[in-house]
């Protein structure tokens, strides 16, 4: 009866993980789906089941289960050859009409005119939580460059655009950097004291434009303005980035002001009430 305890455990340990794979409905069952199509943002390459498993914490089976509905509905698709799995036709579509609902592709000369007159790569995004969705990117032509795929996330704190998104808040700047989950360090640059990133913020709002100094990249500098509404929150930012060999400090307040003249443009032609 010496194993018994252990005999015990095991069975334990069987049922949990069991309960865990059992088939859920409801909201859970839509959290799981949208954090496994999370997986393919950032991305272009296609994905296993057991790396999908390990990057959303759950059972082989139950990613499973999951990725086959999401293949049968379109938003996923299997290659038949490696049987790894890349988003599907569905998403494409959903991703062509969410781009002219919400406006963006009426930003895109916009933004081709600020990488034009800054010669660096040039990204739009809008705030989800503690980051910065990149949903527009647009290429600098330089062979050296930095760029960001559309659909990664970065840290509000630790990029241009998240703190031009912070500083032009509807809420006290002070009130939206204590809501912020812990501020985690990127680079030794990286900002990590909350009552400094108050005292940068009430300088983003009073200069109109925010400064990524290597803060989450070592060698990246960014200079980002808000896209503002009516009532001056920010609804998007747009950013200039490119490697700190370009991006000096001579550059700054010339590439700040096309920015900023970008971001005016760019809100008078998206519908900012969609975002």
């Amino acid at each position: 009866m010496a194993d018994a305890p252990a005999r015990l455990a095991n069975v334990a340990a069987r049922t949990a993980d069991e309960r865990a794979d059992a088939p859920r409905s409801g909201a859970q069952a839509i959290e799981r789906a949208i954090a496994i199509l999370r997986c393919f943002t950032g991305t272009s390459g296609d994905r296993g089941i057991s790396e999908l498993a390990s990057e959303v914490h759950l059972g082989a089976s139950t990613v499973h289960r999951i990725v086959r509905a999401l293949c049968e509905g379109g938003l996923l698709a299997q290659n038949p050859d490696t049987e790894r799995y890349h988003l599907g036709p569905a998403t494409a579509l959903l991703g062509q009409l969410a781009v002219e609902r919400l406006g963006f592709s009426l930003a895109r000369a916009e933004l081709e005119g600020l990488v034009r007159d800054t010669g660096e790569s040039v990204n739009l995004g809008v705030r989800q939580g503690p980051d910065v969705l990149v949903v527009m990117r647009l290429e600098s032509h330089q062979p050296l460059r930095f760029d960001q795929e559309p659909g990664t996330r970065v840290p509000v704190h630790a990029s241009a655009m998240g703190k031009a998104l912070l500083a032009f808040s509807a809420e006290p700047t002070a009130d939206v950097v204590a809501a912020l989950p812990d501020l985690e360090r990127v680079t030794p640059n990286t900002i990590t004291n909350r009552r400094r990133l108050v005292g940068e913020l009430e300088d983003v709002r009073r200069n109109g434009y925010a400064i990524n100094d290597e803060e989450r990249n070592v060698g990246v500098r960014a200079i980002a303005a808000a896209v503002l509404d009516r009532d001056g929150v920010a609804r998007a930012a747009i950013a200039v980035q490119g490697p700190t060999v370009r991006m000096t400090d001579a550059r700054v307040a010339t590439i700040a002001e096309a920015a900023i003249a970008t971001a005016r443009r760019v809100a008078g032609v998206v519908p900012l009430e969609l975002l």
